[in-house]
């Protein structure tokens, strides 16, 4: 064993940890919905994430080695990666429904593993483009559900969740190059969610203004909890990625909506089993296996 593998080990084992975590938040998500609106949501669950971050910054942190290139890196990072990705989202799921929106925002691993190949040097084997094709392709299949309604938007609204996967696509290979500098993921996560709370509370702020109406507390509550999960999901994804390539980190990642399945499945038990979704877990899978064997 050369001294590549145990930080791909490493690498594999934090990616598929914070995809179960990304998993998870969109279920909590999914019942914070229930009792809030998205934007109110957003107003609490980014910036309740990053209040956590500063509360165990005060033990984690080696702030002697601070280097403000790598924080100016996190901080930019921040202003697109979760803040811009979640309004685009909101306003995609908004005016073209939950389908089409979660279809285009599945080829964010084509987008990230791109900037990767441009911007840091990467190379992909045959086996990295057949697992990633597969996961995507599974992917799709857990999330689309046919809704047989026609389409009564205009198509430039495609650019919305198109500009979602790009920006998640080039956080990736850009948090890396701020980790190569600050070898620090904590402290990606911690100044890339400070400055994704900022933007949306103050976007927040313009939409539903500063009112309290609207905040229902307990769905505020679930939302502080989803916050703190994608976070948690958010911190892992940087750790993946100082140990290992985005080509490897960014497929595996994206096979978070099998765990979605998979906890709505026990959790809700609204999941029906289908020949698509039997399709669409055996590709991620397969996809998966591809991966590891590389």
């Amino acid at each position: 064993m050369n001294d590549v593998e145990p930080h791909a080990a490493r690498a594999i084992i934090l990616a598929l940890a914070a995809s179960t975590c990304f998993g998870v938040g969109l279920v909590l998500t999914q019942f914070g919905l229930r009792r809030t609106d998205p934007v109110r949501g957003s107003m609490v669950s980014v910036p309740s994430a990053a209040a956590l971050f500063w509360l165990m910054s005060v033990v984690i942190v080696d702030w002697a080695a601070f280097d403000w290139r790598a924080v100016l890196i996190f901080s930019a990072v921040g202003l697109l990666f979760p803040a811009s990705v979640t309004l685009l989202t909101f306003e995609a799921n908004r005016q073209m429904g939950p389908n089409i929106t979660g279809a285009l925002g599945n080829l964010t691993p084509v987008f990230a593993i791109g900037f990767a190949v441009l911007t840091l040097g990467e190379t992909l084997g045959t086996a990295d483009v057949v697992g990633t094709g597969v996961i995507m392709a599974g992917v799709m299949l857990l999330s689309w559900r046919g809704s047989g309604q026609s389409v009564s938007w205009p198509v430039w609204l495609i650019a919305l969740p198109l500009a979602g996967a790009i920006i998640r696509g080039a956080a990736a290979p850009a948090v890396k190059w701020g980790l190569v500098t600050w070898d620090a993921p904590f402290v990606a996560a911690l100044f890339g969610y400070s400055v994704s709370a900022l933007v949306l509370v103050i976007s927040g702020w313009f939409r539903v203004g500063r009112t309290v109406v609207g905040f229902d507390r307990s769905g505020s509550w679930r939302f502080v909890v989803a916050g703190m999960v994608n976070g948690m999901a958010t911190m892992l994804m940087y750790a993946a990625l100082a140990h290992g390539t985005v080509s490897l980190v960014s497929p595996l990642i994206a096979t978070y909506p099998l765990i979605t399945l998979l906890v709505s499945a026990l959790v809700v038990r609204a999941a029906p089993i289908s020949a698509q979704l039997i399709a669409g877990v055996v590709a991620t899978v397969l996809g998966v296996v591809v991966l590891l064997i590389a």
